[in-house]
C-alpha cells in the first residue's frame, strides 16, 4: 500500500504517501494518489491534509522504475503515470475542501507539484526543495511549471527549474513557496491543527475562494469585480452565509458542518 486515506467524522481526510523509498512516485503510488482523491471527492470531505510518512516528503518519480523502460515502453509508461498523478492534481483542485500539505525532508520535482498545489503548505525546518527536473535531462510535470511562477514569481520559478539549486525550509518561506516554517517534532501537529480547524469551516465559502484566487491572474480586473459580486451574493443567501452572520450575531461559533452547500463525510474510511 504507497498511499493511505482516512476520513474522520469531521470530515477531515488525511492522505498519507507510505511507499518508502523516499516516498519516490512510480506508477502504483501515482495511481494511489488518484484514487484517494477520488474517495476525497466521493466523500464529499470538509478538508484535505496531506504527509509523507519518513524522513522525507516526496523525492518526486522513481527513476529506478523509469530506467527500466526505454524508447515507446518509456514514453507510454511515463504518460500512464502523470496521467494519474494529474487526475489527482485536478480532482483536488476542484474540491471545495482546502487542501494541507505538510512536508519534510527532501521535497524534488512532483513533490514540489503536491506543494504547489496546496491552499497551505507546512514544512519542517529541514525540509529542503528542489525542482530536479533538467538536472535529469526530463521537464516539469504535477504542475510545476503552472503553481511555481504564480508562488514565487516567473523570473524566480525560472531560476529554480534550470538551476535545481536546494531551497532550505526558510527561504522557501521568504519566497511564498510555503505558508509556514515549523520544528520537526510540532510538522504533524501543527498541520492537523491547522487542517482540523478548516474542516470546521464554510466549504463551499472556501471552495468559491479557492477558485476567486485561482482565476485571478488570468481574469481582467472588471471581469474579476462581477465574479467576486456574484460569488458574495450567492454566499449571502446560501445556508452558510446566513449561520456565519446568524452565528456572529448572536456571539456563538458557527456550525457550517450542516449547512446547505456544505459537505461533510459520515463516519470514516480507510485504504
Amino acid at each position: 500500500m504507497r498511499v493511505t486515506v482516512e476520513v474522520d467524522g469531521d470530515g477531515l481526510a488525511r492522505v498519507e504517501l507510505c511507499r518508502g523509498s523516499g516516498n519516490a512516485i512510480d506508477l502504483a503510488t501515482a495511481r494511489g494518489l488518484r484514487d484517494a482523491a477520488l474517495e476525497c471527492e466521493r466523500e464529499r470531505v470538509r478538508a484535505v491534509l496531506l504527509t509523507g510518512r519518513g524522513r522525507s516528503f516526496c523525492v518526486g518519480g522513481d527513476l529506478k522504475e523509469f530506467a527500466a523502460l526505454s524508447g515507446e515502453r518509456l514514453a507510454a509508461h511515463l504518460t500512464d503515470v502523470t496521467d494519474a498523478l494529474h487526475a489527482a492534481l485536478r480532482i483536488l483542485s476542484g474540491l471545495d475542501a482546502p487542501l494541507v500539505v505538510a512536508v519534510q525532508g527532501a521535497v524534488a520535482g512532483a513533490g514540489l507539484g503536491l506543494v504547489g498545489a496546496a491552499d497551505i503548505g507546512i514544512a519542517a525546518t529541514d525540509a529542503g526543495f528542489t525542482a530536479a527536473y533538467t538536472a535529469i535531462g526530463y521537464t516539469p510535470d504535477a504542475g510545476v511549471s503552472w503553481s511555481l511562477p504564480r508562488l514565487v514569481g516567473p523570473r524566480q520559478a525560472v531560476d529554480l527549474l534550470l538551476t535545481n539549486r536546494r531551497v532550505p525550509a526558510a527561504e522557501a518561506l521568504r519566497m511564498g513557496l510555503v505558508s509556514r516554517v515549523v520544528a520537526p517534532e510540532r510538522l504533524y501537529e501543527e498541520a492537523v491543527r491547522t487542517a482540523g480547524t478548516l474542516a470546521h469551516g464554510a466549504t463551499a465559502a472556501y471552495g468559491a475562494t479557492r477558485r476567486l484566487v485561482g482565476r485571478a491572474l488570468s481574469t481582467d480586473l472588471d471581469e474579476h469585480l462581477d465574479d467576486e459580486a456574484r460569488r458574495l451574493a450567492a454566499a449571502a443567501v446560501s445556508g452558510e452565509g446566513r449561520e456565519g452572520v446568524a452565528a456572529f450575531l448572536a456571539g456563538r461559533r458557527a456550525d457550517f458542518a450542516g449547512c446547505e452547500g456544505g459537505s461533510g463525510a459520515q463516519g470514516r474510511a480507510v485504504r
